[in-house]
């Protein structure tokens, strides 16, 4: 751990280098560093993005990354909770009823920095405060730019808020109906040039009942939940179109899911840093480092004892991307680039026995994946036409594998060395913008893309008793092929909609396949093919906004051979109508007042389509109005109606999502 600290040190205390120098002479011209990264390329379009605004992130009801990101027609996690009452290697992200298991398919990135663990894949929502972000950007569909592999899903932007959306200070605290407790704060001071944002924020409380009553035991117990995070960032100038970006993030996050003792702990830290080139030649260099861990502990629900142990799940990544954007013309962008990521980790648990609750097994697994990339992107303004076409060539290496189990007493019963693979793989994306006029822009693209599985399919079994899931160390890498078209059309100011037809297939889709009673394994099906409607409404007339999206989504299970059982049926957890809106009012500046409905259609809790999670439709309020100068008053209600969102079905036995919950709290703004 200490050269993952002092890594992390000298990147924080980079941007004082900068900093320690005279301020400008009067006759020099201000230099405005802005955080950011690259201009988005002018072709971006050709494929279905969406934007969310600072506005729409900081006024959910929950205060959650993932109640924001569920305003965006096709997002879901694996399962329907948040990231107070959900598992937190369940928290993988998807798009376009792509998922099936708990995996993200969708790559996250954080001011350009790969999100996902390197153990699991699953995404730390907890540790992505929404209010400090300036925006957040999600295309669907297929990758082939930087970090491209693993995007087979499509591509969610956050980018961090700098000084001029923060302001100096900001705080906030509030509280629940239930004592729960929610504090953050930010500090973004301007230094010479530069600027440095420090964020924190911590969330705990006793949490609510996510056993139904008819089904609680003295051994049930709340979501507990208690989570913190911090983050420090840094932007200096090094020329006047030259800037230095610095990044830190530490958190934790413990829970207690369903039974006193099943507690579960994810932690980490990361630091990064980025060079940002934005004059004739532009250029984009980055690296990173993260480090993070995971335990869990896994109760009987028959005879309440501990069944196993997963105590330590240290994992670590690193990697980076340069990008060079040449001058070619004012009409082309041409996009040169190169990135790699590196992942190694490993398990320890013990397993133990429900009569006795002495250990009868104590396992280790691990291993390393890797994935080093090349890419070349265009971009042609052709008048109303602009085409883009992109090439991405990708060696992947999976190496290290091992699985070890041992008895109680120390003698090893199993001992796995799996053989080691890597080999080359293209992905092509390519599409095109018309702009025919009174603000309508048709729009079509097609693109191919890759993930490798995570050392988690590979290596790790796992169990949500009584069922047990193996793990594969012959999975393959899972290969997107798909196409897409819609519009964008602007009628008026303010007003905007846009539609989009889709056909993507995920070939090789990993899924946890049942193979026996209480028994799955992770396999490569033939395919997860998804067929679907995607369609956005935004308007804005005075003081009123209306924000919605739906999602229609037809997907379908492709297998043969030993999976066939699978075939024709819906990807588990994946539901076919997903739904939101926001009708919202803000008379003058910092009143706020919004309402959002959003609706998730039914869902399988399993592969075999034998348990059902029923249909659920929430409403949520935000209201934030001021009380003296520079201080709100802020309150917020998640599922006003106390509708009973089904998250977990395993034959009968129920977990249930967010009730109404109330909060009331106060924020100040300097």
């Amino acid at each position: 751990m200490l050269y993952r600290r002092l890594f992390a040190a000298l990147l924080l205390a980079a941007p004082g280098t900068a900093w320690a120098g005279d301020a400008p002479a009067e006759d020099e011209p201000e230099i405005v560093v802005t955080g950011t990264g690259l201009a988005v390329p002018p072709a971006a379009p050709a494929y279905d993005t969406t934007d969310l605004r600072a506005e729409q992130l900081g006024s959910s009801a929950s205060g959650r990354i993932e109640d924001a990101l569920g305003a965006v027609a096709g997002f879901q996690q694996f399962r329907r909770s948040d990231s107070r009452s959900a598992n937190p290697s369940a928290q993988g992200v998807t798009l376009r009823a792509l998922g099936g298991n708990a995996t993200s398919r969708s790559l996250v990135l954080l001011d350009g920095v790969p999100m996902a663990d390197p153990f699991f894949g699953y995404i730390p929502l907890s540790a992505l405060a929404p209010e400090r972000l300036a925006r957040v950007r999600v295309t669907r569909g297929g990758g082939a730019g930087a970090f491209g592999a693993g995007a087979v899903a499509g591509t969610i932007e956050l980018e961090s808020a700098g000084p001029d959306q923060l302001g100096p200070f900001t705080g906030q605290a509030l509280v629940d109906d239930r004592g729960e407790s929610e504090l953050s704060g930010t500090l973004a001071p301007r230094l010479g040039s530069g600027f440095v944002v420090i964020s924190g924020r911590w969330d705990r409380g006793q949490g609510f009942w996510t056993t139904p009553a008819s089904q609680r035991v003295p051994a049930s117990a709340r979501a507990a939940y208690d989570g913190w995070s911090l983050a420090v960032r840094g932007v200096a100038p090094l020329a006047p179109d030259v800037e230095l970006q610095a990044n830190g993030l530490a958190f934790g996050d413990a829970r207690t899911l369903r039974f006193k003792g099943a507690d579960s702990t994810s932690s980490g830290e990361q630091a990064s840093l980025r060079v940002v080139g934005k004059g004739l030649w532009q250029f984009d260099a980055l690296a990173y480092l993260q480090a993070r861990n995971f335990s869990n502990v896994v109760i009987s629900s028959t005879s309440f004892r501990k069944t196993l142990d997963q105590r330590a799940t240290p994992s670590t990544g690193w990697g980076g991307k340069v990008e060079l954007r040449p001058p070619v013309s004012g009409t082309v962008v041409l996009r040169l680039g190169t990135d790699w990521r590196i992942a190694e980790g490993a398990m320890f648990e013990d397993a133990y026995s429900t009569v006795t609750g002495l250990v009868t097994a104590r396992r280790h697994a691990g291993g390393r994946t890797s994935d080093f990339g090349v890419y070349a992107e265009n971009d042609w303004r052709l008048g109303a036409l602009t085409l883009t076409g992109g090439l991405r060539a990708d060696h992947w290496a999976i190496t290290g594998g091992n699985f070890v189990e041992a008895n109680a007493a120390g003698l090893i019963t199993t001992s796995n060395r799996f053989a080691d693979r890597a080999g080359w793989q293209a992905s092509l994306r390519g599409g095109a913008v018309l702009g025919l006029g009174g603000g309508l822009a048709l729009r079509g693209s097609a693109y191919s893309g890759l993930r490798l599985p995570t050392l988690n399919e590979l290596y790790r079994p796992f169990t949500v008793f009584p069922v047990v899931t193996r793990a594969n160390a012959n999975l393959i890498n899972e290969q997107l092929r798909g196409y897409e078209a819609g519009f964008d059309w602007k009628p008026s100011s303010g007003i905007s909609f846009s539609a989009t037809a889709f056909d993507n297939r995920v070939e090789h889709a990993i899924a946890n396949v049942t193979i026996g009673s209480n028994l799955r394994e992770r396999r490569n099906v033939d395919a997860v093919h998804a067929r679907g409607l995607e369609l956005g409404l935004a308007a804005r007339r005075g003081p009123f906004g209306f924000d919605a999206s739906l999602a229609l989504t037809d997907a379908k299970v492709e297998a043969s051979g030993a999976s066939a059982g699978l075939d024709g049926k819906r990807p588990a957890q994946t539901p076919k109508l997903a739904a939101s809106a926001t009708l919202s009012w803000q008379p003058r500046l910092r009143w706020r007042f919004a309402l959002t409905l959003k609706h998730t259609g039914a869902q399988y809790e399993d592969d075999l389509q034998t348990d059902v999670l029923r249909a659920a439709t929430t409403l949520d309020a935000f209201v934030a109005v001021p009380i003296r100068h520079r201080l709100q008053l802020v309150l917020r209600a998640e599922n006003l109606t106390d509708t009973q969102v089904v998250t977990r079905n395993q034959a009968g036995s129920i977990d249930l999502g967010t009730p109404r919950t109330l909060w009331a709290g106060l924020r100040i703004s300097l």
